[in-house]
């Protein structure tokens, strides 16, 4: 790499990304110091995420200038003395946690929460506010640390390219699904369903369709993507029609409840009347969940919400009918998907053709020039998950 052959997404204020030149990666971590466990990668795909869109919109305290970009897969071109089990020309999915593989939780698979990579709190992410400071991966070239716990190595390059578009989710959105779909105890037979038809939503539905559910419904007000959910063999359950979620889960599939509730919606939640009510998709899964049912939540939640209506969700205190699901003996699993606890088999499942998860959530390849106007179609709805293509590699 020469300078300034790199360039990437950079948020600028709420509303705005650009695409500029950035520095080239070193070796470095955010403090300043030298470290020999991290790999340079040419960013192969990266892909607009929708834990992005709420920065963008300022709905959090990201400061402008932050390159963004947590999706990100590549080619190998440099490494630290410190790397013994990758080689350059690999490719690699890199898990969107910035774990030590070192600490207590890191030990027992908790990498999104890793004790290490960030002073001011567990858990690291890169181009992330918040999340240590790591430089985010919507760039043309990105430094990864811990390198050998970190990376998720593809067994063959030519078939790897081959199936990129959809290996590509596994940095986020499909292990998160998954994980939603196991913490909500989804298996066979399982009656389940999803909140939110977005790239998550779907990424839940297919984890929770390819762990046996009898039924998967999706549930959301965006006609074009509940259309899309149809196409894709899921019961699309259309929230505009009123906002009683259990009578239409009756008509479904016999009773008003389901086994397994995944919340792929997160905390710019809205209600029936358009009206944003972050606490909505929590006590909707409580209502319909049955007694001593599980409900997964990988949607996000913020500690700091500037941009919400009401002050007290400005501080991320949310209206919770909590004694509700303490009443029903249920239980919620919340935060960042550890991705290293379910890469490799979700690997697997797309190289032996059991996942075709870029079809499902509709993947579309943009140059990485294009940045800004993917975030825009995004943030207006559409029905598809944006891959952006730094070197032309994938068209």
């Amino acid at each position: 790499m020469g300078t300034q052959s790199n360039r990437g997404v950079v948020y600028q204020g709420p509303g705005k990304v650009v695409v500029q030149d950035i520095a080239d990666p070193h070796f470095t971590s955010p403090a300043g110091k030298k470290i020999e466990h991290a790999v340079i990668l040419k960013v192969i795909s990266t892909n607009i995420c929708g834990s992005d869109q709420h920065m963008v919109r300022g709905r959090t305290t990201a400061p402008a200038g932050m390159v963004l970009g947590h999706e990100i897969t590549g080619e190998v071109i440099e490494k630290g003395g410190d790397v013994e089990m990758l080689e350059i020309g690999d490719i690699v999915s890199v898990p969107f946690n910035v774990a030590c593989g070192r600490c207590r939780c890191c030990r027992e698979l908790d990498t999104g929460v890793c004790l290490t990579v960030n002073p001011s709190r567990a858990g690291g992410a890169y181009g992330y506010v918040d999340m240590g400071g790591w430089v985010g991966g919507q760039a043309r070239y990105v430094m990864i640390p811990y390198a050998d716990f970190n990376l998720l190595k593809f067994p063959d390059r030519e078939q790897a390219l081959e199936k990129i578009k959809d290996l590509t989710m596994l940095s986020d959105i499909l292990p998160t699904g998954f994980h939603g779909a196991i913490t909500a105890g989804v298996g066979v037979g399982s009656t389940t369903y999803v909140a939110g038809a977005g790239p998550v939503g779907l990424a839940a539905a297919a984890s929770a369709q390819i762990l046996g559910a009898a039924v998967v419904m999706v549930g959301d007000f965006n006609q074009e993507r509940l259309a899309h959910a149809a196409k894709m063999g899921f019961v699309p359950v259309d929230l505009n029609k009123h906002d009683r979620l259990g009578e239409m889960v009756e008509q479904i599939v016999g009773v008003p409840e389901v086994d397994s509730a995944i919340d792929a919606v997160g905390f710019e939640a809205r209600g029936h009347s358009g009206k944003e009510q972050p606490a909505i998709v929590l006590n909707q899964m409580m209502d319909i969940t049955r007694v001593a049912g599980k409900i997964g939540i990988p949607g996000l939640y913020v500690t700091e919400d500037p941009g919400a209506h009401e002050k007290s969700a400005q501080q991320g205190a949310l209206s919770l009918k909590f004694g509700l699901g303490w009443s029903k003996a249920q239980s919620f699993h919340t935060g960042q998907t550890p991705v290293l606890r379910y890469n490799r088999q979700l690997m697997n499942a797309i190289l032996f053709d059991r996942l075709p998860i870029a079809r499902i959530v509709n993947a579309q390849v943009i140059p990485l020039e294009e940045a800004a106007q993917g975030y825009a179609q995004f943030d207006a709805g559409v029905a598809a998950k944006y891959i952006l293509d730094p070197h032309g590699m994938l068209r």
